[in-house]
Order: C-alpha cells, then structure tokens, then sequence
C-alpha cells in the first residue's frame, strides 16, 4: 500500500452458513460505503476457495461481513491469521465463545452479569418430552440472527415438534418475558440502547424484513436499566475479549426493575443491513454508515 492512499479491502460475504442471504445484504452495503469512503473494494462470496481467492487479491484488510457458522464462529479468522491479514470484528477466541451459547454463558457468569437458566438435551429428547417446565425456549447452540429457534408457551400441549435440520445437540433456555433491548459496542464505547418492538416473536423474518420489527432509539427505558445495558454490554464484551463493534441482547422484565434485566448473548457480526441494530445506534451517536464502515477498517487487526 502506497503512502497516502486507501487501502485495498477485501469485503467477505454470503458463505455457507443459514445466514447467508443477510449476509450478501451486510457486504453489499458495507461494500458501496467503503467505496464511498475512497477505499479500493473487492467483493467475495467466500467458498472453498477463499485462501486461494485472497491470496491472488493480495489485500490490506479484510472487511468480514459473514454471518453464522463458519463466517463468525473462529473459522475464517483462523485462516485470516494464517495468512497474515489484518481484518475487522473479533479474533479466534472471542468469535468462538461468543457462537457457543454455553461457554459464552460460562463467561458472563464469571464476569457477575446476569443470564438466563438452561441446559443442552439431544434434540430427540426435547422433540419427546419437556425437558424443562414451561415457557421455554429451544434454539441452536452455535447459531445466530434466531436460526431455529422455537418459543413453547405455558399452555404448550406438549414438546415442540423441532426440525429435523436441527442439529443433534440443542439449548433449551428458560423464557424471559418482556422487551427486547440491545446496546452496540463500538470499541470501548457503548453507543446506546434500543427497545426492539414486535407484534409477535423477534425471530429471523422480524429482524430481516422491512417492517417485521421497530427500532426505538434510544429505548424509553428507567436511566437505571439504561446504565445497566450499557454497562453489561461492555462488561460482556469484555468478558469475551471482543474488539471491534459487537452488540448484546437483553430482555427487560418491567415488573421486576433491574433484577429483570436479563443479558441473552453478545453478537461479535452485528447485521450491517438497511434494517439491522448497529448502523442506526451508531447514526443516533453521530456515526454514518460510511464513518461506522471506515472506523471498522481502521480498527481492523491480525491477532487477538
């Protein structure tokens, strides 16, 4: 890279994951910001080719706007290391905590934050018998963006009838009723929190389809739950040794004020979509989309 010019990014998108689709929408549009920015930009669907591919691009940053399996689970930033490149969001360690449910749970505990009851059971089992007292939720252990996630009610007449694509082993996860709220982490800065409103569960089609859910920024929310988000989020975040821009999910229990302040998981991928959570706390801090993209390329690391 010559002296005072823009680096080469490669944006990697689309992948094989469950989530590929919003993921080709992230790269698209973080790909056109970062052109708008100034920045050289070489779009690539990663394949089982994507060592070969970025070796003969040769670029100075990876922009990585995979999502799911694979794309934000330790995998591609493992071969990102191997190969020597700088690139955006979390390292190894932290992407593969954060993807598992578990451990990551394992970690905010450790950390004093607050998390919900749950235990992992055979997908077979919870397909025959309640594995836990109603309400309850079951969802894969190692997914995001609520791929395969099944909400039983209190007045279920009996298990769910899961998917067969489920995989072998999943998390069934006590029920926290109330709001949905989330803070994005911009690296050590919380930027704000936001009341995620639906008419109905906050599952994929709600959080990907224009008008499935409203984003109300910053939430109408008690300054003490507010402070608490924003402390959570960074502690959490920390916990996992993120970097880069991250965010955490909540669920806020009204009636039981602070003490219903529940941390779900951290997101070390946040969607980068015309819908998605973390473009719009940012543009409420100040920080347009193209800003946002170019602080992440700045931030970008090898290692960590």
């Amino acid at each position: 890279m010559s002296s005072g010019t823009h680096p080469k990014v490669a944006v990697l998108m689309g992948g094989p994951s469950a989530e590929r689709e919003v993921s080709l929408s992230s790269g698209r549009e973080c790909a056109t910001a970062l052109r708008d920015e100034g920045y050289e930009v070489i779009e690539v669907d990663a394949g089982s080719d994507l060592a070969a591919r970025l070796h003969e691009i040769a670029p100075d940053i990876v922009f990585n706007a995979l999502h799911g399996r694979w794309g934000e689970d330790g995998c591609v930033q493992g071969l990102l290391e191997w190969l020597r490149l700088p690139y955006t969001h979390s390292g190894v360690l932290a992407s593969a905590l954060a993807m598992d449910k578990v451990r990551s749970k394992e970690a905010f505990r450790r950390a004093g934050l607050p998390v919900v009851a749950s235990v992992l059971a055979p997908r077979d089992d919870v397909a025959a018998n309640h594995v836990m007292e109603p309400p309850y939720v079951v969802k894969p252990y190692n997914e995001g963006s609520s791929v395969g996630v099944y909400l039983v009610h209190e007045a279920a007449n009996g298990p769910p009838q899961l998917d067969p694509s489920m995989p072998a082993t999943v998390m069934v996860e006590r029920f926290v009723p109330g709001r949905e709220l989330t803070t994005t982490v911009m690296g050590d800065r919380p930027l704000d929190v936001t009341d995620i409103q639906t008419d109905g569960w906050y599952d994929y089609r709600a959080k990907y389809t224009p008008g499935g859910s409203r984003h109300v920024v910053p939430a109408q929310i008690p300054d003490e739950i507010r402070e608490a988000c924003l402390d959570y989020a960074c502690r959490a975040h920390d916990a996992l040794g993120c970097r880069g821009v991250s965010r955490a999910d909540f669920r806020w229990d009204e009636a039981r004020g602070l003490d219903g302040l529940i941390l779900l998981e951290i997101n070390t991928q946040p969607g980068m979509t015309p819908t998605s959570l973390a473009p719009e706390q940012a543009a409420h801090a100040g920080i347009g989309f193209g800003a946002l993209c170019r602080w992440m390329v700045e931030d970008a690391s090898c290692g960590r």
